[in-house]
C-alpha cells in the first residue's frame, strides 16, 4: 500500500466535504429565489443529484447484464440512506420532520417500495414496469414542484405581497452562482465519493479483506457516500428539511427513475431473484414503514431514534457478512434479531407512537375548551 493511496483517500474525503457545502449552499438559495420550499428542493434537485451515482452503476449494470448489481444497488441504498444517513444525522442533531413527508411523502415511499416487489413477483421486472415507475417519478416531480409554488403563492397574496416583488432583485448573477454551487457540488461530490470508495478497497486488500466483505461494505455504501455528506452537511448548517428531503426523495427517485431507467434500457428488463424477493427488498419495505411511526412521534427524530436507526444498520451489515460466509454464528445471531430485537423494538415503537396519539388528543382538547 502505497503513500499515494492515502493521499487520494484524503482527497477524497475533501471533495466530498466540499461538494456537500456546495451543494446545500446552492439548493437553499436556490429554493428561496424559486419560490420553492427547502423541503422539496430536497426531495427533488438535491435528492435527484445526490443519486446520480445509484443511476450510473445501475444503468450501466443493466446493459451489462448484470441485474444483481442493478437491484442490489438500489435496494442496499435505500436501506443504508434511512438507516445509516439518517440515523446518523439524527444522532448529530434531533430531526424536525415536516408534515408533509408524514402525509405525502413517506407514503409514497413505502408505496412504490411495495410497487418494485410486485413487478418483481415474476421474477423480472420488464420494460413495461420500467416505463411505468418513470412516468411515476416525472409525475411525482411535477407534483411537489407545482403544489410548492402554489402554496408560496398563496402565502405571498395574503400578505399583500405581488409575486413579482417577491423576485425582484434577483440578479441572473444570482442565478448563475447557485446554479454554479449545484453542478460544481454534485461533480466533487461524484469525484470524491470515486476516489475514496477505489482507494478505500485497495487499503482493505492489502489488510487481507475479502473481495465479498469489501462488496457488501464498501462498494454497497459508496453510491451513498454523496447523500450522507449532503445530509450529514445539512444537518450542521440547520438545513434539516434538505437533510431529510434528500433521503426520501433520494428512495423515492431510486425505485421510480433508476430502476424504471435501467429496466428500460436493458434488452430483457431486469431479473430479480428469489434472494432478493425473500429478504433484501421485504428488509426496504420494512424500514420504509418504520419511517412513519418515528417521523409521526412528535414530528421529531430523536437521537435515541437516530441510534437505534445506526444500531440497525449495523444489524443488517452484519447478517449479511456472516450469511455470505456461512459463518457459524449466523443461526444464533439470527435467533437473537429475531426473537428479541425486533419484537422489543416494535414495541417501542408502537408505545411511543400511542402516547404521542394521546398527547395530541389532549392538546386539541385543551385547545377547545379555551
Amino acid at each position: 500500500m502505497s503513500f499515494i493511496v492515502l493521499v487520494f483517500l484524503a482527497i477524497g474525503l475533501v471533495l466530498l466535504v466540499a461538494g456537500a457545502e456546495a451543494l446545500v449552499r446552492g439548493a437553499s438559495q436556490l429554493a428561496v429565489i424559486m419560490g420553492i420550499s427547502p423541503l422539496v428542493i430536497g426531495l427533488t434537485v438535491v435528492a435527484y443529484g445526490t443519486s446520480s451515482p445509484e443511476m450510473a452503476v445501475s444503468v450501466q449494470a443493466s446493459f451489462a447484464g448484470q441485474a444483481d448489481i442493478s437491484v442490489g444497488n438500489v435496494v442496499g441504498s435505500n436501506i443504508f440512506n434511512v438507516l445509516l444517513i439518517l440515523g446518523l444525522a439524527a444522532t448529530i442533531s434531533p430531526l424536525l420532520v415536516s408534515r408533509q413527508l408524514i402525509r405525502l411523502d413517506v407514503p409514497i415511499m413505502i408505496g412504490v417500495s411495495f410497487l418494485m416487489l410486485l413487478f418483481g413477483l415474476d421474477g423480472k421486472i420488464g420494460r413495461s414496469d420500467g416505463v411505468i415507475l418513470l412516468i411515476g417519478g416525472i409525475a411525482y416531480t411535477v407534483f411537489l414542484i407545482y403544489e410548492s409554488r402554489k402554496e408560496n403563492n398563496s402565502a405571498a397574496q395574503s400578505e399583500d405581497v405581488p409575486e413579482d416583488d417577491v423576485r425582484s432583485g434577483v440578479s441572473a448573477q444570482q442565478w448563475v452562482v447557485n446554479l454554479g454551487l449545484i453542478i460544481g457540488g454534485l461533480v466533487l461530490l461524484v469525484l470524491g465519493s470515486r476516489l475514496l470508495v477505489d482507494n478505500a478497497i485497495i487499503i482493505a486488500q492489502a489488510f487481507g479483506v475479502s473481495e465479498l466483505v469489501i462488496g457488501l461494505t464498501i462498494i454497497a455504501a459508496g453510491t451513498s457516500l454523496p447523500e450522507l455528506a449532503t445530509s450529514v452537511i445539512a444537518t450542521m448548517r440547520g438545513e434539516r428539511d434538505i437533510a431529510v428531503g434528500n433521503v426520501v426523495g433520494s428512495n423515492i427517485f431510486n425505485i421510480l427513475a433508476v430502476i424504471g431507467l435501467a429496466a428500460i434500457v436493458s434488452p430483457d428488463g431486469i431479473n430479480i431473484s428469489n434472494a432478493a424477493l425473500r429478504f433484501d427488498i421485504p428488509v426496504m419495505i420494512a424500514v420504509a414503514i418504520a419511517c412513519l411511526p418515528i417521523f409521526f412521534t412528535g414530528y421529531v427524530i430523536a437521537r435515541w431514534e437516530g441510534l437505534v436507526f445506526l444500531a440497525y444498520y449495523l444489524a443488517y451489515a452484519t447478517y449479511l457478512i456472516l450469511d455470505s460466509t456461512q459463518h457459524d454464528s449466523l443461526p444464533l445471531f439470527s435467533t437473537v434479531f429475531l426473537a428479541f430485537v425486533i419484537p422489543i423494538t416494535a414495541l417501542t415503537l408502537v408505545v411511543v407512537t400511542l402516547r404521542s396519539i394521546q398527547a395530541n388528543r389532549k392538546r386539541k382538547k385543551e385547545r377547545i375548551n379555551e
